[in-house]
């Protein structure tokens, strides 16, 4: 079984209905959750004038691929209408593929670890609320430690 985290976003209509309605969809398509974080608001990364985001972290365990993940990630952000017209621009649905057990993935369209996520308090606080002690393959820190070091201050608060 592989251990998997990933990382769900939405700022834009009914945002815990989206983000509820893609745990379905990953349940179904992928693989039952093992844990959920809390929810959490953030100010928009990247752009900062975008409507604040609310986001969260799950583990799943699952015997499928990196790469089918992925497929199934973009396949269930289509189906609930992500549309993808700008870098950082808003969206309906966002899942990220932070880890994929320990493996380090560098392949055209999928990396893993996520490259940002090291410098996202949006990622780090969820990621670190469910996964304290997961070691990052490249980094050698423990999510708390990649949490305690950020220098990125955007306000994050758990709902």
């Amino acid at each position: 079984m592989n251990n998997v985290f990933l990382l769900l976003g939405s700022n834009l209509g009914d945002r815990k209905l989206f983000l509820q309605q893609a745990i379905r969809h990953i349940e179904y398509d992928i693989a039952p959750t093992i844990k959920i974080s809390s929810v959490y608001e953030t100010q928009s990364w990247g752009k900062s004038d975008e409507p604040d985001y609310l986001n969260l972290v799950i583990e799943l365990q699952t015997e499928l691929s990196a790469q089918t993940i992925l497929e199934k990630i973009l396949a269930i952000e289509n189906v609930m209408g992500r549309k993808r017209e700008e870098k950082w621009g808003p969206r309906i649905i966002d899942i990220d593929i932070l880890y994929y057990n320990a493996a380090i993935i560098d392949e055209p369209g999928l990396q893993v670890p996520h490259p940002e996520l090291h410098n996202r308090r949006f990622t780090l606080e969820p990621l670190a609320e469910i996964a304290p002690d997961l070691i990052h393959p490249v980094l050698h820190k423990s999510s708390l430690q990649l949490k305690k070091d950020l220098k990125d201050n955007l306000i994050v608060k758990k709902l």
